[in-house]
């Protein structure tokens, strides 16, 4: 992922959002700090579904049993 200059990214937007819809994503700096990413709108819609880990966790469908019991105990739970 390339950086470009938030000033250089002014004068050559049409040019980055090109790039960024071929998949060449460019990450905008102003005064040497990273501030903001340009990606394709298909690529922010994938990264915007992925679930947390969390959630998937709370959406699993298993019952009692489907996953196997842990085995031996530890020295943070040692009634394992």
């Amino acid at each position: 992922m390339r950086e470009i200059q938030l000033r250089d990214a002014k004068a050559t937007l049409s040019a980055v959002i090109d790039e960024a819809v071929r998949g060449q994503p460019a990450v905008i700096t102003r005064h040497g700090r990273k501030e903001a990413v340009v990606l394709s709108f298909a690529e922010y819609e994938k990264l915007s579904r992925v679930p947390s880990f969390g959630r998937l966790l709370a959406s699993f469908p298993g019952e009692d049993g489907d996953l196997p019991a842990r085995s031996g105990a530890t020295r943070d739970n040692p009634d394992l």
